[in-house]
Parts: C-alpha cells; structure tokens; sequence
C-alpha cells in the first residue's frame, strides 16, 4: 500500500509528494525545491511555504527554513498549468459500487501529468462522480482510445489491480497500419511470418527517453497476438492481443513488423513535438477487456462503443 497523503484530493487532484534528501549542497528544504524546480520563480515557489502549502507527512506545515534532513518526504499540490482543452468526453460504460468502466477518447491522458491535470480522465470522473477515492486500476496511452477501469473503493482495489498483475484479464486491441509495401493478399503475412502471429522481443523504458528500447540479444519480456481483421488498397486492420503489458508494447510490434500504426509520431521515427491534431488521432484502440471478477467470481466482459476512423470499410 502506498505512502498516504496529508492532504486530501482537491478539485479532483491529488497532492505530489516529492522525496528530501537527507544531505546535501542545500541548507533548507526551500532552497532545495528552488534548485529541484529551478524553471520556476524561486520567490513564488519560497512563498508558497510561507503560506502553509507545503506539508509534512503528519499535515504539518513546513517553513522556508525547515533544515535538511528533519523530514523525508513533502506534499505539496501542482500549481495548475494552463491547459489546452480535450474537446472529447469520457463516457462511463459500466458503474457499480466498486467498479467504473469507461471509454477514454483519444488524446486524453489517464491520469494527471505534465501539461495536464483537469484534462485527465482521473480528474474529470473524479470532478463529475464526487469520488475522490476513485484510482485507475491499469493504464492506457494519451494517443490511445478505449477501456480504461477505475477502482471506486479501496478497500476492494487490491483486488481488481491483482488481476492485472497476474495476467488474468484478457485484453483486445486494433490498429490500422499503412499497408504493407509487397503485401500480398492470398498470403497476408508480416515480418515475413503469415498471419496469425506471435510477435516477441524485449523492450525497456529508460529514464529520459519517452521512446522505449529494444534490445534483440535479451530474454523477450512481451508479447503479442496480431490477428487480421481486414485491408483495402489502402490500409490494414488488424486484432491484437498482448500477453504482456509493456509501455507501447503494441505500437512497437507493429512497426517492427513493417506495419507501423497510423498517425504514431514515436514508431518506427521519433518525429518533432508539435501540438495535438485532433483530425489525425492515433489508430489504436483498446477494444476489449475479459476477466473473472474477484469479488463475485461471474464473468466480466466489456467492449468499446468507439471505432477507428480509418478503419477499411470492407472487412
């Protein structure tokens, strides 16, 4: 179980904690953040301790004085960002007493980060259902659309989350790719190999980098089933079923396999930071989501009412 927060959730937003260390360069708590944070004013980070928003783990409120070393951790709330819009909706699915599944549209992030906080799913359900316990039990990319179950107790929570960790839900995606140069439609095959495929290798997230690393001479730690779904003369549909959950596991089989989703600027090339074109989103779709439920032992299912718009008409 996680380190509890002093502070309660506010405006659907929980407070950051952020470790101290116990030595170093610095004499105060305060000059620490101000070199920790240093892209902002020190003087309106400084002025936040003087007026109690910056707490120790018993709620305290701390001085800009405060000595290195006395406390390990602080909780403090973001200082909202001036957020661009998500103009799409959450839609809520399923809702029972422990349990809330939804329909997370594209561009949209799980939970708060970055250059987002009230434009989260975790936040807007948080802000439109008044349960601040609410708590993502798994997670799905900004650029991905689809399932995405929240936890509403967490008395319950372990529960559902133990699911995920013992590979017991069985998860659906689709994507649509770019045909394939020489794709072949009496034989459909990727990467050489015909479909259905089993697709393995070992990726790596490593600090710094937002693209994950692929390393070929490593024991494969994910997994995937890709499936056809249909072509035109155009584009490819395809069903994915991952055994594993690595961090953009699916967007980095697919371009490994020459069938690179549409619209993803990190795979196969990083391209340049631009902003959000809500025209173009990315054509991958968490579709469905299968699993015994823990606490009642019936079968689960749940499927998406969204679809990929550059989907082949004929399947």
């Amino acid at each position: 179980m996680g380190m509890p927060s002093p502070l309660p959730v506010r405006d659907g937003v929980g407070a950051t904690r952020l470790r101290v260390p116990v030595e170093g360069p610095w004499p105060t708590v305060g000059a620490f953040m101000a070199e920790r944070f240093f892209h902002l004013d020190p003087k309106l980070l400084l002025d936040r301790f003087d007026r109690g928003e910056i707490v120790a783990i018993d709620g305290t409120p701390l001085a800009r004085e405060t000595p290195l070393g006395v406390h390990d951790f602080v909780w403090y709330y973001r200082e909202p960002p001036v957020e661009r819009q998500i103009p799409f909706d959450v839609e809520i699915l399923h809702q029972d007493a422990d349990l809330i599944v939804v329909d997370k549209p594209h561009f949209l992030p799980t939970t708060p980060g970055g250059k987002y906080l009230q434009n989260s799913a975790l936040v807007r359900l948080r802000n439109a259902l008044d349960i601040p316990e609410l708590t993502p039990i798994h997670r799905l990319d900004r650029a991905t659309a689809g399932l995405l179950m929240f936890s509403t107790r967490p008395v319950t929570r372990g529960a559902y989350q133990l699911l995920f960790e013992k590979r017991r839900v069985e998860k659906v995606y689709e994507a649509v790719s770019l045909l394939p140069e020489g794709w072949d439609p009496r034989t459909p095959a990727l990467g050489g190999s015909a479909l259905p495929l089993v697709h393995r290798n070992h990726i790596e997230k490593l600090r710094g980098q937002v693209c994950v690393q692929v390393d070929p001479a490593r024991e494969p730690n994910a997994e995937t089933l890709v499936e056809l779904l249909g072509f035109d003369d155009r584009v490819l549909h395809t069903l994915l079923r991952p055994h594993s959950g690595r961090m953009h596991q699916l967007r980095v089989h697919l371009a490994e396999l020459g069938a690179g989703i549409l619209n993803d600027a990190f795979y196969p090339e990083l391209l340049p930071e631009a902003p959000d074109d809500f025209a173009r989103p990315l054509q991958l779709l968490a579709r469905e989501l299968r699993f015994t439920d823990p606490l009642t032992g019936a079968p689960r299912e749940f499927r998406t009412r969204r679809l990929l718009q550059e989907a082949p008409a004929r399947q």
